[in-house]
């Protein structure tokens, strides 16, 4: 069945938008895409669960062991930038097939691994070709699907996102109690390899650019990687109170300050593409899409990290089980990831997004609630993750959304690149921020560990509520098709 709105176009006279259901073909590229960010994003959550049976195998310290996580999304870190460069340089399609067989690869030398440095060496490896799936993953999908049909190809490719921090830890433990901790890795690379199959079937070539292939913005790289790479690292690790922390961030301010000036300046000569095109920004609708997805990526990263460890640290929950009871979030996610993809390609952003901000604030009022023995009812606590996960469903699609029809059809391997690392900085500043204010507090009241985590729980409600600043910034009126 065919569907029609009415839009203004750049005239501004009103004419009918025919949403048509998505072609088999397209479908099928997006199984195939979402495959790849499944194995990525599984592998980030399903090894924090093994790291203690790692260490006992290993005969190694939890200190030195602990790299085989932090290597891991280092290195994402210091890809992620590349996917547009390599996007251009290579062709999206043959750029995402090499990050895949490149993840296959390190997965399956993790698996064979026989000392915690060559693990965490093959886990760098595993990174660096995970670092480009996401992105490159969606600039083939936005690029073939075209401006009327990106809200419901978004909604699948970002299932993942919703599901992966609820499966990895109960696929873990499974993995973990009947297998052993090196099938972790080993079965993604069946998994990985159908995956190259199906993509190499399904994917199409496409047409041959005639535009020059961009040079490597050496200096760019320099700067922007490694920066990216000691904030990130900084961030996730100033909960801990490291000397090397602020070291790290200082460091890595510092080389992204310095990339600014920098890649206005290739972007104005014109010799090469810099690694993340900063006059994307000067687009209102960009800047605004990419400001709310970093305030997302705060929101959603910090509250995965502060709900099991309220469970395991107050409740005495295990592991699997406090990732298990994520499961409602995640659900409610998935479920109108899918409904508000159909709806973002027809209605405007900023009422679905406001109306999504409002169920994650109204979500996370229970868990400010959180105390010693006095905390909201079972089926409040249900409820209200439910609540987010429907919160965040109807927010990111529509974002996501957004972002890719703010920008022409050649910028989008650039715009994929630069929104998926501020979404990954948001989720790095927020857990560090959310880390440091439950340090505070809990040192300030010690007898009271779950009164702690409610007063930290208004900090996330505090970050919610941000965003909706930039969320007033997008378009009232139905979106144009052009």
């Amino acid at each position: 069945m065919t569907t029609s709105v009415t839009t203004k176009g750049r005239s501004g006279k009103v004419r009918p938008v025919r949403s048509e259901p998505l072609p088999p073909g397209l479908w099928k590229m997006g199984v195939v895409l979402a495959l790849g960010p499944i194995l990525a994003l599984l592998d980030t959550t399903i090894v924090n669960v093994g790291i203690d049976s790692v260490a006992r195998d290993l005969r190694s310290s939890m200190v030195g062991v602990q790299w085989v996580a932090t290597g891991y999304l280092l290195a994402i870190s210091l890809t992620m930038p590349l996917s547009g460069w390599a996007a251009g340089r290579l062709g999206a399609r043959r750029a995402w097939l090499g990050s895949v067989v490149l993840f296959v690869l390190g997965s399956a030398l993790c698996g064979l691994a026989w000392s915690t440095g060559s693990l965490v060496a093959f886990r760098v490896l595993q990174g660096v070709g995970g670092g480009m799936i996401q992105p490159l993953g969606q600039t083939i999908m936005v690029q073939a699907a075209g401006p009327i049909r990106i809200g419901r190809v978004m909604g699948t490719l970002l299932l993942p996102i919703s599901l992966a921090p609820v499966l990895g830890p109960i696929l873990g433990g499974v993995v973990l109690e009947h297998l052993g901790w090196r099938w972790m890795f080993l079965l993604n690379v069946p998994v990985g390899l159908l995956t190259v199959l199906l993509a190499a079937r399904w994917l199409p070539t496409g047409a041959r650019s005639e535009l020059p292939r961009p040079r490597l913005d050496v200096t760019g790289l320099l700067l922007l990687s490694p920066g990216l790479t000691a904030l990130v690292y900084g961030l996730s690790t100033v909960g801990g109170g490291g000397a090397a922390s602020p070291v790290a961030v200082a460091a890595g301010t510092v080389l992204l300050a310095a990339y600014g000036p920098h890649a206005l300046r290739v972007g104005r000569c014109g010799e090469r593409a810099p690694l993340i095109d900063l006059r994307l920004f000067a687009r209102r609708g960009f800047a605004v899409a990419t400001a709310n997805s970093f305030l997302q990526g705060a929101v959603l990263y910090s509250s995965m990290f502060l709900v099991p460890l309220y469970y395991q640290q107050v409740e005495h929950t295990g592991a699997v089980a406090a990732g298990l009871l994520l499961a409602p979030q995640a659900l409610g996610t998935a479920v109108t990831s899918l409904l508000s993809g159909r709806i973002a390609d027809r209605f405007a952003p900023r009422p679905l997004i406001l109306i999504g901000i409002g169920c994650s604030l109204l979500g996370t009022l229970a868990f400010t609630q959180l105390g010693d023995g006095s905390g909201p009812a079972d089926w409040l606590v249900v409820g209200s993750l439910a609540l987010r996960g429907v919160g965040m469903g109807i927010t990111v699609i529509p974002g996501m959304a957004a972002v890719y029809a703010s920008v022409e059809k050649a910028q989008v391997p650039a715009a994929a690149g630069a929104v998926n690392v501020l979404n990954r900085l948001g989720g790095a500043l927020g857990t560090a921020v959310l880390t440091l204010v439950l340090g505070q507090v809990q040192a300030g009241h010690p007898d009271h560990p779950g009164a702690a985590f409610g007063a930290t729980f208004w900090w996330v409600l505090a970050l919610s509520a941000l965003s909706i600043a930039p969320a007033m910034l997008y378009p009232g009126s139905a979106r144009t098709a052009d």
